[in-house]
């Protein structure tokens, strides 16, 4: 739970947890924004991953979640963080059965490869829980590759961004 008067944002990622724009995207709302950061690794069949890995999904996404927190805490940045359900929508509902947050990041492959855009996560996570979402792209989970960040802030989550806004204000 973030402390009084911080803000919470949850991180989704799982093959692109090692890329460029992870790091600097959630540096940039901690640093910029003040809020605390909560990682959510979804425990990924490894037969589903491009390309597939060994070991088992659990394993997987405990040794990438690990890793995560190692480079975020190399930044400055003391996030925390879990390993999820397989189904990203399933594990990013389990994690704020936990706390609220203000907003989604969610690190995914580009369209074409990724099975999170081709079931639509970033918009289906939007009007489910109601929050912005912010999605970064990578091919791989290299930390010198390129990646692309984009907020996705579509009519439904504004609504909720202004009534918190309001609430906020009295």
């Amino acid at each position: 739970m973030a402390p009084l008067g911080m803000s919470r944002w949850l991180v989704v990622a799982n093959q692109t947890l090692g890329g460029t724009a992870l790091p600097w995207v959630v540096a940039t709302r901690v640093k910029f924004e003040g809020v605390t950061v909560h990682v959510v690794v979804p425990a990924t069949d490894p037969a589903h991953e491009h390309p597939p890995v060994t070991g088992s999904a659990s394993q997987n996404a405990h040794r990438r979640l690990r890793e995560a927190l190692e480079r975020l805490g190399a930044e400055g940045i003391a996030a925390t963080g879990e390993v999820g359900h397989a189904d990203p929508m399933q594990a990013i509902s389990d994690a704020l059965s936990t706390g609220s947050c203000e907003g989604l990041v969610i690190s995914t492959l580009p369209a074409g490869v990724s099975r999170w855009l081709h079931a639509d996560l970033p918009h289906r996570a939007a009007h489910r829980f109601n929050l912005p979402v912010e999605v970064i792209e990578a091919r791989t989970d290299a930390p010198n590759e390129a990646t692309h960040s984009q907020i996705l802030l579509d009519a439904f989550s504004k609504r909720g961004l202004e009534a918190m806004t309001e609430r906020s204000l009295k």
